[in-house]
């Protein structure tokens, strides 16, 4: 999905959840496989309820236009191509008038179920599976590169990041977390990557791209996060946030543009689902030391999940000598000393803080049937299309 802003978000194209949470005619590559929509009974929306191992039967995927559901069950096959179309003709359209804008590009890629374009010798059969990942990737290379020379000579900084690592249960359709391989959970049992807080869970590539601001082939080690895009380029944007609340995030103008290698002192690691309840403090960052208070895995490719631990006094990984989390350092010695206690102090503060503030707000994730996006209740899995 996608949204547009010159004075706020004024477009959106795109599916209002992910792609696996709803049916197409045509399904891409999952693991299970899952069936086509059941276009033969009447309409049942099940918002929570998913069959077939892991797949969503009955209800079509939704492409929406701005308030407009405009194809249901859209077309996996062709997302990508309306993707960039649309991109593009907002950044020309911006250039034409020669004005500022912020286009936000959320990627159905490299979610499944994936969805690449078929070679000609493809038409009578299914692309082998260890190809499918591969033709993926440049399906998405190819969207990126084309909105990077739409935006040359705009003087537009390109921004391109994830939000976690492979999600192992899907096998050959999940990707590499390369040297992240989180070795202490896996060796027992269960996945280390998506879901997880081991580095191969939430440790993602991240390019910045701005041609004349930025410096070319640089990189930097500076402790970033997702939280600090917001504040950066609202610095970018010369806008001071409002000061009435707090922000998670920190400014990193000086990381991307001057080359500093100073981020955030601390990271705190939330449960996501693999260990503890959602939100439990799981691992707390400092440098290079990484302390794990929580244990767990997500589920594996082949079905492993692995058991939960709680570990006082925490587990401590020195990242820069063991990037893949094989082998804590031994609890006692005078290194694994100092980094606890300064973790320890931090993760103090951080409790209290959150105990003491009074602006939490609750989320609600109450369902109602009526809230499905349906073009049509009267068709099977809602089915529409109003696409020229």
């Amino acid at each position: 999905m996608f949204l547009i802003s010159w004075t706020g978000f004024d477009y959106y194209l795109g599916i209002p959840y992910s792609n696996d949470m709803g049916c197409t005619d045509t399904p891409g590559y999952n693991l299970p496989q899952c069936f086509p929509c059941d276009s033969s009974g009447p309409q049942v929306i099940r918002l929570k309820r998913r069959v077939h191992g892991g797949c969503y039967s009955k209800v079509g995927l939704p492409l929406i236009e701005n308030s407009s559901i405009v194809e249901q069950p859209l077309d996996l096959w062709t997302l990508t191509e309306q993707y960039k179309s649309a991109a593009l003709r907002i950044i020309h359209n911006a250039k034409e008038r020669e004005q500022p804008y912020l286009l936000y590009i959320a990627l159905a890629h490299m979610h499944v179920p994936l969805a690449p374009p078929l070679p000609p010798d493809a038409l009578s059969h299914r692309l082998h599976d260890g190809r499918v990942y591969a033709a993926s990737l440049r399906e998405m290379d190819s969207l990126v590169g084309a909105v990077k020379s739409a935006s040359d000579d705009a003087n537009t900084l390109i921004w391109f990041t994830g939000d976690n690592g492979p999600w192992e249960q899907k096998c050959q359709y999940a990707g590499s977390v390369g040297p992240f391989k989180g070795t202490w959970q896996s060796s027992r049992g269960g996945g280390s990557a998506k879901r997880t807080t081991w580095e191969g869970g939430h440790r993602v590539p991240t390019v910045a791209y701005w041609p004349g601001v930025i410096h070319a082939n640089t990189t930097s080690a500076a402790l970033l996060s997702g939280m600090d895009i917001f504040p950066t380029l609202l610095s970018l944007a010369g806008v001071t946030p409002p000061s009435d609340r707090r922000y998670d995030g920190i400014d990193a103008t000086n990381v991307l543009l001057r080359g500093e290698q100073t981020g955030h002192k601390f990271l705190f690691h939330p449960n996501s689902g693999a260990a503890g309840k959602f939100g439990d403090l799981q691992a707390v960052r400092t440098g290079k030391y990484k302390a794990f208070y929580i244990t767990g895995a997500a589920e594996a490719c082949g079905g492993s999940t692995g058991t939960q631990q709680l570990h006082d006094p925490p587990l401590i990984f020195d990242l820069e000598r063991d990037e893949a989390e094989e082998t804590p350092i031994e609890a006692g010695t005078p290194e694994y000393q100092t980094a606890a206690d300064k973790i320890a102090r931090r993760r103090e503060e951080l409790l209290w803080d959150i105990a003491t503030d009074t602006s939490v707000s609750a989320s609600d994730y109450t369902t109602d049937e009526s809230a499905a996006p349906c073009c049509d209740p009267t068709q099977a899995v809602c089915r529409c299309r109003t696409l020229g």
